[in-house]
């Protein structure tokens, strides 16, 4: 299972929500089955459906 959280204690050179969107696919396309959103990322660019999108990025890992 991965955690949104362990994103974002491991990768701290993620700078914006369009670089936590690009982490989410990448782990998405190394093979993470499961994905858990248990903080709200804290960048001052997170939209309002934050949730939406990230569920998008993970589900669908080859699109841009």
């Amino acid at each position: 299972m991965l955690y949104l959280s362990e994103i974002l204690l491991q990768q701290h050179e993620l700078a914006s929500f369009a670089d936590l969107l690009e982490a989410v696919q990448e782990r998405a396309r190394a093979g993470e089955r499961f994905f858990q959103m248990d903080v709200r990322p804290p960048f001052p660019d997170t939209p309002e459906n934050w949730e939406d999108r990230l569920e998008a990025a993970f589900a669908t890992p080859g699109r841009r």
